[in-house]
């Protein structure tokens, strides 16, 4: 029997059964900087605006890109804020009382314990609440292989759906890297999808706070 343990921000706490896998139900995976952070105005840095700059933000977005699309997800964890930690979101509208949001050593710590599942989202259309480990979320729902030969821009969207974009009011003046897959000629571009990865300055660098995934909704 799967035991189901709920967690609420910024503290969550892991109950353990010896003979099964753990499984978290999780309302948000915290760490304490980031609870204490009014999601309305969460940084403070300022978008690149220099040519030079966006180049090496796309570069640090698509190496990201690739890491995760060669299921070389540790590889990702030195981009990861120090302090905020990254937020992993399942459509375009960002929520900050339930989306995800690990530390650099949480990431570390559940790409190795691969048993603990945690609570993403609600599937658009079904309802149904999608409950997986964080490798199984980055291999299935993010799909990075699918932006290999995806269009990318510097804070600009290129594609939307019906879920509501609110990324600018959650993530003022960070800067935002777009990869836009058009989607097939068999399913006529309705299996589109979008990848955005978020960055924030600290310390004269730039860290990833969010990885979030849009796609065609009903």
């Amino acid at each position: 029997m799967t035991l189901f343990a709920a967690l609420k921000p910024p503290y969550f706490s892991i109950m353990t059964s010896g003979m099964f896998a753990f499984v978290l139900a999780a309302t948000g995976c915290q760490s304490s900087a980031e609870s204490t952070i009014n999601a309305s105005a969460q940084s403070t840095n300022t978008p690149v605006t220099t040519d030079m700059s966006q180049q090496t933000l796309k570069q640090q977005a698509l190496r990201i890109q690739r890491a995760l699309a060669n299921n070389d997800y540790a590889r990702i964890t030195k981009d990861i804020h120090p302090t905020r930690g990254v937020r992993f979101s399942m459509y375009a509208y960002v929520r900050p009382e339930s989306d995800k949001v690990f530390s650099r050593e949480q990431y570390a710590q559940y790409l190795q314990q691969s048993k603990i599942r945690f609570t993403w989202g609600e599937r658009d259309g079904s309802g149904e609440p999608l409950i997986i480990p964080l490798p199984e979320y980055l291999d299935t729902w993010v799909k990075a292989k699918t932006f290999n030969d995806a269009t990318l821009s510097v804070n600009e969207f290129q594609k939307g759906g019906n879920s509501i974009n609110n990324l600018n009011k959650i993530y003022q003046n960070s800067d935002v890297v777009e990869f836009y897959y058009k989607g097939s000629d068999e399913y006529s571009g309705l299996d589109w999808r979008v990848l955005r990865l978020v960055f924030d300055d600290y310390q004269g660098k730039r860290y990833l706070v969010a990885v979030i995934t849009d796609q065609w909704t009903v």
